[in-house]
């Protein structure tokens, strides 16, 4: 019997993101970065570790868009996140082109509001292409 390959995908744990455990986010193939209601970085995976080059240990505590990303207070990104808090609903799409150390990324942003467990915006960075 052959065995199917499932896909994870950032729309396919939207919902379920708050109760995963830290090794599950780690284990995601994609960028999942929490933030607080402040922009302030709860949660930062392995995969965006990698996609970055900062490690968790080093942005963790620190405000996503003036301190870690400034290129993302933008209107499309900040703004979004603004409305989406203010809202307690986010559920946005949209590629960004990001500056890392390492190197110029196209990725697709997916942010969401999640109130469960506790109320939190994530942020799923998944690289389009190459």
């Amino acid at each position: 019997m052959a065995v199917e390959r499932i896909e994870v995908t950032a729309d396919a744990i939207a919902g379920e993101v708050g109760r995963l455990t830290g090794a599950e986010l780690d284990a995601l193939p994609f960028g999942a970065i929490q933030l607080d209601a402040n922009g302030i970085i709860l949660t930062y995976n392995k995969a965006e570790e990698r996609l970055a080059g900062r490690s968790a240990s080093d942005v963790i505590g620190k405000h996503f868009f003036m301190d870690v990303a400034p290129c993302t207070r933008v209107k499309r990104f900040f703004g979004a996140f603004q409305t989406g808090v203010d809202r307690h609903d986010l559920n946005e799409v949209f590629d960004f082109t990001f500056h890392f150390p390492s190197g110029t990324r196209e990725v697709r942003i997916r942010m969401i509001y999640s109130s469960a467990p506790k109320p939190a915006v994530w942020i799923f960075v998944t690289p389009i292409g190459s």
